[in-house]
């Protein structure tokens, strides 16, 4: 299965999403805030990144600009709890998707599952 980074301040999103996604049988890792973030998905590899848009140390648009800007084809899937542009435009630079909080895990694993399938298309090209 795929090995997930999730960056998120909120210790009951983190641990929700963690269960959820090791329930699915993944591999998860965690950061507390955008810098922590930049620094687990630059120096680690991952198959997709959950990142928060608002954050201390960076915000999560900040984290998607520096990460994707050195890993492109790493998807990223942002999470919102108040509505502004930060998400929008990561959405318009590339990122896969922002799930506005609360989310349903089916929510989470939809999102996941346009993800692979994408990428298991990209491969048979």
């Amino acid at each position: 299965m795929a090995r997930i980074l999730i960056v998120d301040n909120c210790e009951i999103i983190r641990n929700l999403l963690t269960d959820f996604l090791e329930e699915l049988g993944h591999t998860v890792e965690t950061a507390i805030h955008g810098q922590d973030g930049i620094d687990k998905a630059l120096n680690n590899e991952y198959d997709a990144v959950f990142c928060d848009i608002h954050m201390p140390k960076k915000n999560g648009y900040q984290v998607y600009v520096e990460v994707s800007g050195k890993k492109a084809a790493l998807p990223f899937i942002m999470t919102d709890s108040l509505p502004d542009d930060l998400a929008n435009m990561a959405v318009s630079r590339g990122a896969h998707t922002c799930l506005s909080k609360p989310f349903t895990l089916e929510q989470v694993r939809t999102a996941l599952s346009e993800i692979f399938i994408k990428d298991t298309a990209d491969e048979s090209r």
